[in-house]
Parts: structure tokens; sequence; C-alpha cells
């Protein structure tokens, strides 16, 4: 733990060869060195970096070449690379110039009531945009609105948002990124260009983690990185802070395991989730009692405890379909009463009762 807050003496000691720097900074202008997140790092800068979306790049390739777009939606699971499409898309159409002047994103979640959309959004979408650069070179003679995690927006809000679309329509095009489609009102959908990304397949993930472990320097085993994969669940975000906290944890010469990626990623191991399965076909409360306490203090989150749990339930021969179902309708319970805010011992003792119950008992 001391090596992963305060980079560890294996992190501090360089190798002979290696540059002075880390790769993972960069000099700011007043000099002092300043640390750069790999997801910001590594996040695509030409919509042809893009990984896995073949369908959604080749589309918008024929846009840029054109020099026009449509009003966009992009939906899909998070990490997919919704956000980092629509930025190299602005970069390449406008340049690190006119880029500020022209590109307003804002994250609809934190900012989704009509109050923005009157204020930020309209003042922006009225200003009036050339069709050049400060160097000369054409541009196209619009300005891009970016709305991240548009789903959270409140109905009032997304109507206010769909008459702005239609009256600023020659001088402003709008982008919005979403998990969840359904979420938006159908005046806006039928008004954009919709395109789903698709969860990252393993094999993408793999290569891209694996580059990013030879640009950076990192030593790691290929059941680490099966491991990451495993954890992330198709998710390229969350598989990359993954991979640098391992690195970071190990140091500059460590060797990142699946273990070590395991542990950070607070997965539960089997054996002591094993163990819990187990003790509920003792017919015991109190060694259930002892059993489910160990669990809180090791610090495993319950959800994540209820997401393994589930995918050990379901593939359990030893009880019937009518047990897995009394049994997966109490973890919904537990899993709502959990997002309530309910106490998370209560909760895994009633579950575990009921998964006792239908052990030793049945239905």
């Amino acid at each position: 733990m001391q090596a992963f807050l305060k980079g560890g003496s294996a992190a501090s000691k360089s190798k002979p060869d290696a540059p002075a720097t880390p790769l993972s900074t960069k000099k700011s202008k007043d000099g002092k060195t300043k640390i750069v997140p790999w997801i910001e790092k590594y996040r695509p800068k030409n919509v042809e970096d893009v990984a896995y979306q073949d369908e959604v790049v080749a589309v918008l390739k024929k846009s840029l070449e054109g020099s026009d777009l449509p009003n966009l939606l992009f939906y899909g699971p998070p990490g997919t690379g919704k956000t980092s499409t629509i930025l190299a898309i602005a970069r390449q159409l406008f340049g690190s110039d006119i880029y500020k002047d022209r590109v307003l994103e804002l994250n609809a979640s934190d900012e989704r009531g009509i109050s923005v959309i009157r204020e930020k959004v309209k003042k922006f979408a009225q200003l009036t945009a050339g069709g050049s650069r400060p160097d000369g070179k054409p541009c196209p003679p619009f300005k891009i609105i970016i709305l991240d995690e548009a789903d959270s927006m409140t109905k009032d809000a997304q109507s206010a948002l769909r008459r702005t679309m239609e009256r600023e329509s020659k001088t402003t095009r709008f982008c919005l990124i979403c998990n969840y489609v359904s979420r938006i009102i159908e005046p806006i959908t039928s008004r954009c260009a919709k395109f789903r990304f698709k969860a990252l397949a393993e094999d993408i993930l793999s290569s891209r983690l694996k580059a990013i472990c030879e640009g950076e320097g990192v030593s790691i085993e290929d059941s680490a990185v099966e491991a990451v994969i495993k954890t992330s669940e198709g998710d390229m975000r969350k598989a990359i802070m993954t991979l640098q906290s391992a690195s970071r944890l190990c140091g500059k010469e460590g060797h990142i395991t699946a273990a070590m990626v395991y542990d950070i990623a607070g997965v539960i191991p089997d054996d002591d989730l094993d163990k819990v399965i187990s003790t509920c076909s003792s017919d015991s409360y109190s060694d259930l009692d002892l059993a489910v306490q160990r669990i809180i203090m090791e610090g495993f989150a319950a959800s994540q405890l209820l997401s393994q749990l589930h995918d050990k339930i379901v593939v359990m021969d030893s009880l019937s379909d009518l047990q897995k179902s009394i049994i997966a309708l109490k973890m919904a319970e537990v899993d709502k009463c959990l997002m309530d805010g309910a106490d998370e011992y209560l909760q895994l003792m009633a579950l575990f009762a009921t998964i006792m119950q239908q052990i030793c008992h049945g239905p």
C-alpha cells in the first residue's frame, strides 16, 4: 500500500537506460512535471484510431470528407469510445487553434436542467461561425455542442433542446451521448443520426492493453491481461484505469500479476465465495453469521458479491430451476434495498438465509 501511495522504492529507482521523465508524464509551460492519466494520454486523436466501431467510423469518415455533419446521437455501453469519437471529429474539423471557440462540451448529468439549455446552450448556439481558421485554412461554418450523458436530462430540458436544435440548425450541430437511447424523447432522436457503439471484443482490448504496456515499459503476465479484460467487461476506460493502478502499485520495475488485478478491481476470490456457499449447506445460522461478517470486514462491495454470486448460482447443478428462481428473486429484492441505502449486513444475511433454506430444505 505504501508503494501505491508514494510510488514505492521500486518506482523511485529508474533503470539505467530508462528516461529521466516517465512516459506517462509531460512538462508543463512552467517547467513542472505534469502527470497525465493514461485514459487521456491514449485517447484516440483521429476517428481512424477508434477501436472496433468499424461501421460508425466508416460513416463519419465520409461525413468528414464533405466537412459536414448531421446532428448525432451516440449510444451504447460505457467505455466504448463515444466521447472520444466526437472529440476526435471536432479536432479534425477545427484544428487546435479554434477548437475551444467552436466546441461546447457539457456533462448533462451535472447540468441537466432547463435553465442550462436556455442559458449556456442557447447562447452558444446563437453565435455565428466563420468558414476559415486563423491560419487561412477552410473549416466548416458551424459549431458543435456535445451533451454527454444526455439520458440524465429532464424531459423539460430535452423539449427545450429540441426547439433550439430546430432554430439553430444552420450554425450549430448537436452531439448527444448516452447509455440508454430509450430515455431520449422521440422528437430529438428523429432529428439525429443514431450510432450504436458496441462493447469492445476481447481481442481488441487485449491488443490495446498490450500496446499501452509496451509504450509505458510495464511488465505484465498474459493471465493479468485476461484478468483486466474479465473485470472490465468490455469497458476500455475501466480496463486502462485498472492497468494504471496496477502499474502504480507494483512500481516501475515490478511485475503485474492476475492476483494483483483482481485485488485492485475488488473482485471476491472464488475460494471466499465458495466458503460462504458451503456454509449455507451446513444449516447453521451462527456459522453463516460469521461467514457474512468475514466477507463484509474484508471490505468487498455487496453489489460485487451479488454479481459473482448470481453467476455461481445459475450454474449450480445441485439446485432445481425453481430453487434458482426463488434465490434470483431474493437477489433482486436485496439489490433494490441496497440501492435504497439499506444495511449491507442485514440484506446479505437475508439473501444467504434464503439460499440456506433452498439448499437444506428445498422450496
